[in-house]
């Protein structure tokens, strides 16, 4: 790996730690006020990404959300092309996922595995600037374990949920390094320490 590629996870959630849902429900998040161009934004973080990863769940939401496209339109390319709403990242994603999915864009690779086996590959693909480990929680969590994980950056909302997608499945130790105010959210940024030894 290169000095240079950090491992980022940036992704909102809730103030009780979830990332969407029982049902993938991001209405909570979509209804709160925010600037676009305030502190942690979405435009300057995405200009040091040079690939992104994700999870099936992930995929599938910005497939029906941002895309439009039904369950049974998955697998059809030219569906993107006639909606007029292209696949929303340009540098190369690599999906994670056992399921038989079809790409909507010739930028995204299925791919499966433990992410450690597709390390050289990835950071490779992101050609010195960092990656972008989008979600969910879940995925998150197993690149932490295989030490690909640099940071954490979170935009945590003014809600609670009570019950949905956590935004990590496993006992980590975190260090604060930033944080700030933009609009409704609080956003902190968390270096990786490492796995959380067990309270003896």
């Amino acid at each position: 790996m290169t000095d240079s590629t950090r491992w980022r996870y940036y992704t909102a959630m809730t103030l009780d730690g979830y990332l969407a849902d029982d049902h993938d429900d991001l209405s909570w998040l979509l209804s709160q006020p925010i600037d676009e161009n305030g502190p942690m934004n979405h435009s300057d973080f995405i200009g040091d990404i040079g690939a992104i990863v994700m999870g099936a769940t992930t995929y599938q939401w910005l497939l029906e959300n941002e895309l439009g496209l039904l369950e049974n339109e998955l697998g059809l390319l030219d569906n993107e092309l006639a909606q007029g709403r292209p696949w929303p990242y340009t540098v190369p994603t690599f999906l994670f996922t056992h399921r038989a999915l079809d790409p909507v864009s010739a930028t995204i690779r299925v791919v499966s595995g433990d992410p450690s086996s597709l390390r050289a590959d990835i950071d490779d693909t992101a050609a010195g600037k960092d990656v972008w480990i989008v979600g969910g929680g879940g995925l998150a969590a197993q690149f932490a374990r295989a030490g690909m994980l640099d940071e954490i950056i979170v935009s945590i909302a003014p809600v609670t949920l009570g019950s949905g997608r956590p935004l990590f499945t496993e006992a980590f130790d975190l260090t604060l390094v930033d944080y700030a105010r933009n609009e409704a959210f609080l956003c902190a940024r968390y270096e990786v320490v490492g796995p959380r030894d067990p309270v003896r």
